[in-house]
């Protein structure tokens, strides 16, 4: 794709607009960086035939940790969540962590994300003593939202320690001159996060990790809010401590189903650990990427951090560290194709594993991802696919079908909750559901096999049984 005439004022421009807005300056940086990378035609691409795939990594379930070095580990770490996504996908406008996911274990309510999140690490802190400060990065519109749900737990901040800080923001840039958007229609969003690799500059600014290291905490455990499988793990813990390595990544197994994510793969020109997203793959190499038999694993982007590793490079660097641009091209309003084509500038922070020397990765159970990026996943985190234990833990009661629901009808959270209002079907014995048309389901619905509903659609019937022809 041939590069944009850029105005010549475009940065300065930008850099003023983000200052003035009151953004860290390790943020204005980085962003200046990736500005120019972004001029000179860069697109983070990593081709396949510039890599070799990584396969030999530690599995956990192999692991053997001593009880002690276990529990001395997880009391010396932290967890970090990565709150800022609005679910803007599911057509939501308030933080996605607050969206309801299961009745807690008692029946005496419904739980969000982050109640859910809350209640694992208080069971963790009684089952092994440990502090275990939760900490969040919140993006300037999960915030407020997301501050004032966790008023309800004044227990889950630790002594000297933030409950959060915040995650940077970015102008959107105009695709043919790369000067800021202006968008009078709704200025917030003329602005736009710089993806999950902001961790750092974030970092830097808040001085969250010399706040942790000068409260005895020596290793950060960061995973995604929506990822309800990222708990407290006191075994990986005393892994990872024992390592010496500066930085982990976990990764987990490919199924056919894991057809997005990034992926760690070994760069042929160093020998270096590095992280390909879906967005940095070409066309090309796509169906290389996903073969299964040469790149087994995918990221679940759970990460482990030695915090003076952290501390040093975040230091050496000033939180600018030197991590591969990622294109996005996107329109100003995501729900107007019709609005103008912006470029937003993001980076991954699985990235930072190339930074990192001695930077490692661990194969996971499963379990340990479960992430909701649609309606689609939400279904099956909603099924009785899954139990909610009394630690706050989902444990899976059978494999998790493949879910396809039709876009047209179920894609927003609005829609899919007014469709499933009496509940999701019972999933533990569907190997798929695939659902066309605009169907309600009643309440007591089972999927069996590879359950599909067509047509135009209707009711599915209280206590139905959907299967290969329907009901």
């Amino acid at each position: 794709m041939p590069s944009p005439t850029t105005d010549p004022t475009g940065l300065e421009q930008a850099r003023t607009k983000m200052t003035e807005a009151g953004v860290a300056p390790a943020a204005v940086e980085t962003f200046t960086r990736f500005y120019h990378l972004l001029q000179a035609g860069e697109t983070g691409l990593i081709r396949e035939d510039d890599v070799d795939p990584l396969v030999d990594i530690p599995n956990r379930a192999d692991l053997r940790i001593s009880d002690a070095d276990a529990a001395d580990a997880l009391g010396r770490t932290a967890m970090l969540k990565l709150n800022g996504g609005l679910g803007t996908s599911m057509g939501m406008d308030q933080a996605k962590s607050l969206l309801p996911v299961r009745e807690a274990p008692d029946g005496t309510e419904v739980l969000t994300f982050l109640d859910i999140i809350v209640g694992q690490v208080r069971a963790a802190r009684q089952a092994t003593g440990a502090r275990l400060p939760l900490l969040f990065m919140n993006s300037f519109r999960t915030r407020d939202d997301s501050l004032a749900a966790l008023e309800r737990y004044p227990d889950i901040a630790v002594d000297g320690l933030p409950v959060d800080f915040l995650q940077n923001r970015e102008p959107k840039l105009l695709a043919d001159d790369l000067t800021p958007v202006t968008w009078e229609q709704d200025p917030d969003l003329e602005w736009c996060p710089p993806g999950h690799g902001d961790l750092y500059p974030a970092l830097h600014s808040s001085g969250v990790v010399v706040a942790l290291l000068e409260a005895g905490f020596r290793y950060m455990c960061v995973s995604n809010s929506d990822n309800l499988g990222a708990t407290p793990d006191a075994t990986i813990a005393g892994w990872f401590a024992a390592s010496g390595a500066p930085y982990a990544a976990e990764l987990c197994r490919k199924t056919p189903a894991d057809v997005k994510g990034g992926q760690l793969v070994v760069r042929k020109a160093d020998g270096r650990i590095v992280q390909r997203e879906t967005a940095q793959t070409h066309p090309d190499d796509v169906a290389a990427s996903l073969d299964a038999t040469r790149h087994p694993f995918f990221h679940t982007n759970n990460l482990w951090f030695d915090l003076e590793a952290l501390a040093a490079e975040l230091e050496r660097t000033g939180g600018v560290l030197e991590l591969p641009l990622i294109r996005n091209d996107k329109t100003v309003d995501p729900a107007d194709p019709a609005s103008p084509a912006v470029v937003q500038i993001e980076s991954a922070m699985g990235a930072a594993v190339a930074v990192f020397e001695g930077a490692t990765a661990i194969e996971v159970e499963r379990s340990r991802f479960l992430p909701v990026k649609t309606t689609n996943d939400l279904l099956v985190l909603r099924s009785d696919v899954y139990d909610l234990t009394a630690d706050y833990r989902l444990e899976a009661q059978a494999p998790a079908p493949l879910v396809d629901l039709d876009k047209d009808h179920y894609k927003l959270i609005d829609g899919f909750t007014r469709r499933f209002a009496a509940g999701a079907p019972s999933l533990r014995d569907a190997d798929s559901l695939t659902v066309r048309g605009d169907w309600t389901f009643g309440s007591g619905v089972r999927a069996e096999g590879k359950a599909t509903l067509s047509g135009e659609g209707g009711t599915v019937p209280d206590g139905a049984t959907i299967g290969a022809e329907g009901f």
